[in-house]
């Protein structure tokens, strides 16, 4: 490393986020520049630590420490050669990934970690500001051909791994356009979506063809598909929600996550007023329901659209603020955290339950009635004497999602599904049906995304080698593997 006592020298810093009056008035990214200077400062903490746990903390395997040096170094060409070495969309998972390597991070025994995830970003957008990112064609074209279902990040990754081995490429997305949860699901505070267009531009110009508002299974049929492609991708992810069926579920104004957030991003890419957007929570009292990252997006984006008031519910005990005993290094750190959209407002309720959501005069929630819960021997028991009614007008459910959706694409292929009804392959990511094969939340259950694109890459590979006999597509994991977080 070029300083061996920079972790010694140096604190963890990062971008300051923009002071929350500003930002809750726009939906752009929250943090502030970060200097070049600032960032080599944060590479140089990392350590020489002989066994680096960053690299099989990340699912995709970066080489962490090799582009650490070389920003250090300011040889930031070099850097990004060596990060899109293992990650085809580094500007998507240094804005999003929950960082495991940092989890894994060596110097995070008793310090705190590396600035992984910031060093990530910034390498990839110096590279795009300065013109490094260009298309990659292929040296040769096999005249094969690959459908790729699904044009979230799995599915991306498949689909520029493969157009680059030389084969024809066509990515089908039901959505009016390309980036599955990245377009819809996630805020434009979190990621702008210029983000996704610029690489889209550099996939297209590479040869990847999209075809957007094709729902396979319905617009298009598979059968028809399978005998126009030599191959056949499935990257779906997984879209069916978890519901919440108690009493009062069928109001007006209760709604899953993924019918709310859309709106909001389609306003913001100037397809409707914002003022227009159908599930909207100006000046209303809005419940969350789920402590999670798409609990958060609905948070954020329920504060810049003026909510009066947003209470976000867990069922879960409050994390810890450092690991416990049974959550050791190198495993991801199970503590409590503060997004940007906690820090932007709201009350965050944890340990609590709802049992019944209430009615106005016209059909509408008003309120809910919830207790609390303790948490013990796997199961949730009712805390008796603690229930309470909270009022609201608006309530978002935010619950994750069980699996691939089953209606359509996988009733028409008759895939093999397991007990969770993800679709079942083995540790070539070839399904139970001949010529198809399937990545990334449609297969091993909703996940990272970081999982996604390491998967999209494997399947990819796997792809190419059945097609070819033989491939020259890194492999980085099989489905069957389990990471250390």
């Amino acid at each position: 490393m070029g300083d061996i006592r920079g972790f010694m020298r140096h604190d963890r810093e990062l971008p300051t986020r923009r002071p929350v009056p500003v930002r809750l008035r726009d939906w752009r990214e929250v943090y502030e520049p970060f200097a070049d200077e600032d960032l080599r400062t944060q590479a140089s903490r990392c350590m020489d630590c002989g066994v680096p746990f960053c690299n099989s903390g990340c699912p995709l395997g970066n080489i962490i420490p090799d582009w650490n040096d070389l920003v250090y170094r300011d040889r930031w060409h070099d850097a990004i050669e060596r990060l899109h070495a293992t990650n085809n969309f580094p500007e998507f998972t240094g804005r999003l990934c929950p960082a495991p390597c940092e989890g894994a991070c060596v110097l995070g025994i008793n310090a705190d970690p590396v600035t992984i995830k910031q060093v990530e970003v910034a390498i990839i957008d110096k590279a795009f500001e300065m013109g490094w990112v260009r298309p990659e064609l292929p040296s040769v074209r096999t005249g094969r051909s690959v459908a790729v279902v699904g044009s979230g990040p799995a599915g991306l990754a498949a689909a520029q791994q493969l157009t680059r081995a030389g084969h024809d490429v066509t990515v089908f997305e039901r959505a009016d356009r390309l980036g599955g949860l990245l377009r819809y699901g996630i805020p434009e505070f979190k990621m702008e979506k210029r983000h996704i267009e610029r690489r889209l531009d550099q996939m297209s110009a590479e040869g990847t063809k999209f075809r957007t508002g094709v729902e396979v299974g319905v617009d298009i049929g598979v059968a028809d598909l399978q005998a126009d492609f030599d191959a056949l991708v499935l990257a779906g992810g997984a879209t069916a929600w978890r519901d919440l069926p108690i009493p009062g579920r069928e109001l007006d104004g209760i709604h899953q996550a993924m019918e709310y957030l859309p709106w909001a991003n389609k306003a913001q890419e100037g397809d409707l007023d914002p003022a227009d957007v159908p599930i909207n929570a100006t000046g209303k009292r809005v419940v969350i329901i789920g402590g999670g990252d798409t609990g958060a997006d609905c948070l954020g984006t329920a504060h810049r659209q003026g909510a009066a008031s947003v209470h976000q519910f867990e069922i879960l005990p409050r994390p810890p603020d450092e690991r416990d005993s049974a959550n050791p290094w190198p495993t991801y750190p199970m503590i409590y955290r503060t997004s940007s959209a906690h820090e932007e407002g709201g009350n965050r309720v944890y340990s609590v339950n709802t049992e019944e959501f209430l009615s106005d005069d016209t059909g509408a929630v008003r309120a809910l009635r919830a207790h609390e819960v303790v948490f013990s021997d796997g199961r949730f028991a009712k805390v008796e004497g603690t229930e309470f009614e909270l009022e609201c007008e608006l309530v978002l459910l935010a619950m994750g999602f069980l699996g691939p959706q089953q209606e359509g694409l996988l009733a028409q292929l008759g895939v093999e599904t397991d007990a969770r009804s993800n679709v079942v392959r083995d540790d070539r990511y070839h399904t139970s049906v001949d010529g198809v094969w399937v990545c990334g939340d449609m297969g091993r259950g909703q996940s990272l995304i970081v999982w996604a694109i390491a998967e999209g890459r494997a399947c990819a590979a796997a792809v190419d080698e059945a097609l070819m006999g033989h491939t020259a597509l890194p492999y980085p994991l099989p489905p069957s593997a389990r990471p250390l977080n």
